[in-house]
Formats: C-alpha cells, sequence, structure tokens
C-alpha cells in the first residue's frame, strides 16, 4: 500500500509477518479513542481469517467498507501511517479517531 509522502510514517517492520497486522492494530485500539474504521471491500474475500478477527477486535466500532483504489486514496488524508510486517493481502485499516474528553 503506498504511504503518502504527507503522513508520518511509523515503519515497525522487523521481517516479513513481524509484527503481525492484528497485533499493531490491538496495540493502536488501546491506546486511541476509534470512531470509525475503514478497510478494502475486497479483504473479507482475500482474507477472511483476517477479516472476522479485525471485525471481533474492533467490537462496536463501525466499519466502512470501500473499494481497494478508494482505500488508497483515503490514505492522502491521514495524519499517521503504521507499517506492519503483514504479508496479508488486503491487511489494512484506516482508524478515524476522536477525542476521549
Amino acid at each position: 500500500l503506498p504511504i503518502p509522502d504527507e503522513a508520518l510514517r511509523i515503519d515497525l517492520v522487523v521481517r516479513k509477518n513481524l509484527p503481525r497486522f492484528l497485533d499493531v492494530t490491538t496495540a493502536i485500539l488501546d491506546e486511541l479513542a476509534v470512531q470509525e474504521a475503514i478497510i478494502a471491500q475486497e479483504m473479507p474475500g482475500a482474507s477472511p481469517a483476517i477479516y472476522d478477527e479485525l471485525r471481533a477486535l474492533l467490537g462496536a466500532i463501525p466499519i466502512r467498507q470501500v473499494p481497494h483504489e478508494e482505500f488508497k486514496a483515503l490514505t492522502a488524508q491521514s495524519r499517521a501511517v503504521v507499517r506492519s510486517g503483514e504479508f496479508t493481502p488486503y491487511a489494512n485499516v484506516i482508524l478515524v479517531a476522536g477525542v476521549v474528553f
């Protein structure tokens, strides 16, 4: 997934599949007040196990599915992009965060 030049890049990759997408997402969810998650609509079909685990992890947080090309365009609005070592297709999520107060 291309990372926009304007976004802060947080590169956590140690090697292929380390750290995993879901582990990184879990850590981020512990720290942010997430209002919405956006995924590529291709994720459920291409990577059903990741999708099911992500859905469970997000709990009551709404998930919006958009075409992959739209997903890539939405990354241009990102403040930061966290890169995991995940190699599973479509294992990406945009987390729309609010404030806790």
